[in-house]
């Protein structure tokens, strides 16, 4: 059975691209997600890079993302 990570490390250039991109304000993508506007300033200028799973699927569907185009893949913590 498919367990999903209790958070998701996030890569917040990739979410602001991919945001402007969709032609959406950080305003719209908060509305949509049920986001702080301040939330998503955060994650996307890196000073928050976890998120939980429920906000994290609702950030992808509203962006229309993978995983592949929003995850780290990797603890940024643990980089040397």
């Amino acid at each position: 059975m498919h367990q999903v990570p209790p958070t998701f490390w996030v890569d917040g250039a990739a979410i602001r691209k991919r945001r402007m991109q969709k032609g959406m304000s950080t305003s719209d993508l908060a509305r949509v997600t049920g986001a702080s506007v301040s939330y998503i300033n955060k994650i996307e200028l890196g000073s928050r890079d976890q998120m939980g799973p429920q906000l994290y699927v609702a950030l992808r569907t509203a962006l229309q993302a993978t995983d592949d185009d929003l995850l780290t893949h990797e603890d940024p913590h643990e980089r040397k």
